[in-house]
């Protein structure tokens, strides 16, 4: 059966005056960067739900959240435009937990998480973006998944809006 659900994100952007590697510099230094590989191996190894805990809270950054993967997005515009090129890049974080609470009570709001930053160049600065993930489970009608959403969306604004100023 095919079912069809309304989604309208509420997007947060900033913009900052600092030069871009600062401003990702700001954001790196706050978000944990795990040997992905590892860490899936040791998540794999796991028993039990207070081991996984444990593991999770080894590798996130002060922002309690770890970066999955990251796409250059100007590599490619530079490719056909050259070194002038503003820069873009698309950062995915989030926390193994925080979506495991999430999706306990809205299974879909596993294609919303982990969430994307969006950092890139602008004429008018360095622009640094997010789709909140409270707008995304909303129609979905679950407020335990709301309220973690919510928690989670202050947590990636504070990042944001310290990596800018």
């Amino acid at each position: 059966m095919e079912k069809k659900l309304a989604v309208e994100m509420q997007r947060f952007s900033v913009t900052s005056s600092k030069p871009f590697e600062q401003v990702l510099a700001a954001i790196d230094a706050a978000v944990g960067h795990p040997d992905l590989g590892e860490f899936h191996r040791k998540l794999a190894l796991t028993k039990t739900y207070t081991a996984i805990e444990k593991i999770v809270h080894e590798v996130i950054g002060a922002s309690g959240l770890m970066e999955f993967i990251r796409f250059d997005l100007g590599q490619v515009l530079r490719m056909e435009h050259g070194d002038r090129t503003p820069r873009s890049l698309r950062l995915v974080i989030g926390n193994p937990l925080i979506m495991k609470q999430m999706v306990e009570h809205v299974p879909d709001a596993g294609s919303y998480v982990p969430v994307t930053i969006l950092i890139d160049e602008r004429s008018d600065g360095v622009h640094v973006s997010y789709d909140t993930i409270a707008s995304a489970l909303a129609p979905y009608g679950s407020p335990k998944a709301s309220k973690v959403a919510q928690d989670l969306d202050a947590k990636v604004i504070a990042l944001l809006k310290a990596a800018a100023n």
